[in-house]
């Protein structure tokens, strides 16, 4: 799931679960969105991310790629080794800003 939320200079991109071939339909809609939103700094949440592909490093990719031809950044916060390591792969890195200092908060878990 991927949730859009704003502010007068920032558009939030909040993601849970795969961000995968699964989801790819998505990709399309999300992207004309916040393109359209014309924002100067897209951050992206990853905190609840739980598998990432090359399909879903091509939608960051696009993102970025996208917001840099306006001047603009994208911030991408909660991000773990796995998805450094998928953005890497791909030559990527060098698109993102990395939030160091954003701590996820605890996933809650049903007791039994």
């Amino acid at each position: 799931m991927i949730e859009i939320a704003m502010s007068p200079a920032t558009t939030t991109l909040t993601i849970s679960g795969d961000l995968d071939l699964a989801e790819r339909d998505q990709f399309p809609e999300i992207t004309a969105r916040v393109t359209g939103l014309r924002r100067q700094l897209l951050v992206v949440d990853m905190c609840r991310v739980t598998f990432m592909d090359s399909t879903g490093a091509a939608f960051l990719i696009s993102l970025a790629d996208s917001g840099r031809k306006r001047g603009g950044a994208t911030v991408l916060r909660g991000v773990d080794e796995r998805e450094l390591f998928v953005l890497e792969v791909c030559g990527a890195l060098p698109l993102f800003r990395l939030d160091p200092e954003h701590a996820c908060p605890p996933i809650q878990t049903a007791r039994v």
